[in-house]
């Protein structure tokens, strides 16, 4: 690997303010502990000085050890016309007791007479005077110029001296920040290489994806010179969000030759973003770069039989580089070649012209043909293939279940409940639970009733839910087809099941991720 780029990842800062995001204090801590076995080398966990939570968060780490990371506490320069030690923000960050900080402060002329009312010359003041101040305290402080490359634009001259005040204070790292999120790679680059030529320490970027260009102007930020990169993990933020690490840290390392991670560490990515992406209470996209469940996944048929002659020929980067797999999807424009790979995971010695290919290719047609579709629902798929082959050995039976429905007053929104009866090697359970709907509450039973026989399913929930009529001409007789999607925090999965009562189709789908999810584990072990 090459030159060493250091992430600076601001999830719990700045992904905080995404829409729809709200960290708990435990959301943090079990971020900030994902993140650092990640290997990332700064998280910037929150503004000590904005509100209680993460001065509870701060206070709850204070003396937690961290692998790799540098725990960074954020705030900005003293205010305008008081001495820099009686800033109650930055007693406030240094109360915090982390090794790090990162402070911004204004380089947009526009903003210090418009925004923050004061002089030029006094901005500059504040922040040289609030970088001395930290470093007398022994802090690694990173300077963030907000607004920066709008104020090049109105102000060269302006934007270099508040960087050079920062530079004169001790700051060790001077971040770049596009913060309105609408500059372009080539002024990106333009710009950042004039500063360069300005200054003695090192660079840093930080931008927003207001324009969708974040993780090209932070990579063209580095072809220029900068050695610290800003962003969220996977591009939560204000608005548009912010540049996403999962995909830059990958382009970096594999594709530019800089390093960021281990290569142990970058294989932790696709199930750190999982992770990351489920405290969050949010569903990963099956699209996103290098971490997504699609990143890999094939479908065409020449595409496939190309894919396993040579992965290079549809593939930029090997799947297991970033933690991914590759995934071969069944549907009506894909043939053998597909089937082959998922049989051969359980048997190798058969081939294309088996008898037992054959006779797994025709049941999936006759299922089809009853209205499933397994295109990423390769957990039925694979389950199907093991039914077909004689391999497969339930891990438990649902031997009875009933749900009801009901809404007791008109002012109270409808319940459910469900009692499920299961069997595992002769020992019954019976368990019971409430939910919203009557699939919701099958499912947190039969997890229940799992749980006493494999404590693993305690980790897995259901993260989407789609139901499709198939045929609608038979009104309400019409047969469905549920997709479930589950997640352990480590890996996601998709069932399909199919029928015309939805709730049996439901069932047929959950009863095959959780016989999916107890595979996974056994063959783990």
């Amino acid at each position: 690997m090459g030159e060493k780029i250091l992430v600076f990842d601001s999830t719990l800062r700045d992904g905080a303010q995404a829409e729809g995001i709200s960290f708990s204090v435990e959301d943090k801590i079990r971020v900030m502990e994902t993140l650092d076995r990640m290997g990332v080398d700064y998280i910037e966990a929150g503004n000590p000085g904005s509100n209680p939570k993460d001065i509870e968060f701060f206070n709850r780490i204070k003396n937690a050890k961290l692998k790799h990371a540098k725990l960074v506490a954020f705030g900005s320069t003293r205010r305008g016309g008081i001495h820099v030690e009686d800033d109650a923000n930055l007693a406030a960050i240094l109360d915090t007791q982390t090794p790090a900080v990162a402070i911004f402060g204004k380089s947009w002329t526009f903003h210090i007479t418009d925004i923050i009312k004061t002089t030029l010359d006094e901005n500059l003041k504040m922040i040289q005077d609030t970088m001395a101040y930290l470093k007398a305290h022994g802090k690694d402080v990173t300077f963030d110029a907000e607004h920066f490359f709008d104020g090049y634009k109105a102000d060269p001259a302006y934007a270099i001296d508040a960087l050079l005040a920062a530079q004169e204070g001790g700051a060790d790292y001077l971040a770049l920040c596009d913060t309105n999120g609408g500059t372009l790679p080539s002024e990106i680059f333009k710009i950042v290489t004039d500063v360069k030529s300005k200054l003695s320490i090192p660079l840093g970027i930080h931008c927003h994806n207001d324009s969708g260009l974040a993780v090209a102007n932070s990579l063209m930020a580095v072809e220029a010179g900068v050695r610290q990169v800003q962003g969220t993990f996977l591009g939560y933020g204000e608005r548009s969000g912010n540049a996403n690490l999962s995909t830059i840290i990958p382009n970096l390392q594999l594709k530019m030759g800089y390093e960021c991670l281990s290569e142990a560490e970058m294989q932790k990515l696709t199930s750190s973003a999982i992770r990351i992406a489920e405290i969050s209470n949010f569903t990963l996209s099956n699209q996103m770069p290098f971490v997504g469940k699609s990143s890999f996944a094939h479908k065409g048929g020449m595409h496939i039989d190309a894919v396993m002659k040579n992965p290079a020929s549809f593939e930029h980067v090997p799947p297991e580089s970033v933690g991914n797999e590759r995934r071969i999807l069944m549907s009506e424009v894909s043939g053998r070649s597909t089937i082959i790979q998922l049989i051969n995971e359980v048997d190798p010695t058969l081939t294309k012209k088996s008898e037992e290919t054959t006779q797994v290719m025709d049941r999936i047609k006759e299922l089809e043909y009853q209205g499933y579709q397994f295109e990423g629902a390769e957990s039925s798929v694979k389950l199907l293939i093991r039914k077909e082959l004689g391999k497969h050995k339930p891990f438990f039976t649902l031997e009875d279940f009933k749900t009801i429905g009901e809404k007791p007053h008109s002012d109270e929104s409808l319940s459910s409940s469900a009692v499920v009866k299961i069997n595992v090697d002769g020992q019954s359970e019976i368990n019971a639970a409430e939910g919203d709907g009557p699939v919701n509450a099958l499912d947190k039973a039969l997890r229940k009733a799992l749980e006493v026989f494999y404590p693993t399913i305690k980790n897995v929930r259901l993260t989407d839910f789609k139901v499709r009529v198939i045929d609608s001409k038979s009104a309400t007789a019409a047969k469905v087809r549920v997709l479930i999607e589950s997640s352990d925090g480590q890996d996601i999965w998709t069932s399909v099941g199919v029928s015309t009562d939805v709730i049996e189709a439901s069932l047929i789908a959950l009863t095959d991720s959780i016989e999916y999810k107890l595979l996974c584990d056994e063959e783990k072990k």
